[in-house]
């Protein structure tokens, strides 16, 4: 297994260009941030106690795993990060805006931002050589904002 030390340099390696630097710093939190609001629209009730679960907690608690394998400090960055998200999405939903399209708007301009940035780069995504690379771009960006308050990974 990889550390995530590996996993960040392989990472970085097709993310040099300052300007493609600049859109992942936007994008790739904006993607998160959509992915978890699709999520959490799937809402699971839980029987004989009125209360309901959403399929975002669910993949957060998954991906907090997945990311307490590689780095501890890592994992509770993004369960901050996660249960931010959680919070903004529960705020949407309260407007009554409908959260798969607000969704869907963030994830697709997000990603276009994210191929112009390749573009730029002229280096393809990371995740077309491996898909985990999908779940290294937020650990990514992270680790800068570690690496700048001086905290371990």
């Amino acid at each position: 297994m990889k550390t995530i030390q590996q996993w960040l340099d392989d990472y970085g390696t097709s993310h040099r260009n300052e300007t493609n630097k600049l859109i992942h710093w936007i994008c790739v939190p904006a993607i998160f941030f959509s992915i978890v609001g699709f999520l959490y629209a799937i809402r699971i009730p839980i029987p004989g106690t009125g209360m309901v679960l959403t399929v975002a907690q669910i993949a957060l608690v998954l991906l907090i795993i997945y990311y307490a394998r590689l780095s501890v400090s890592l994992a509770v960055g993004m369960m901050v990060i996660g249960v931010i998200c959680l919070w903004l999405w529960r705020l949407i939903a309260a407007t009554g805006s409908s959260i798969w399209l607000v969704a869907l708007i963030i994830f697709v301009l997000a990603w276009i931002g994210q191929f112009i940035g390749h573009k730029i780069e002229g280096a393809k995504p990371s995740f077309f050589k491996d898909l985990q690379f999908l779940l290294i771009g937020p650990a990514w960006i992270l680790s800068f904002l570690y690496r700048k308050a001086g905290i371990k990974l």
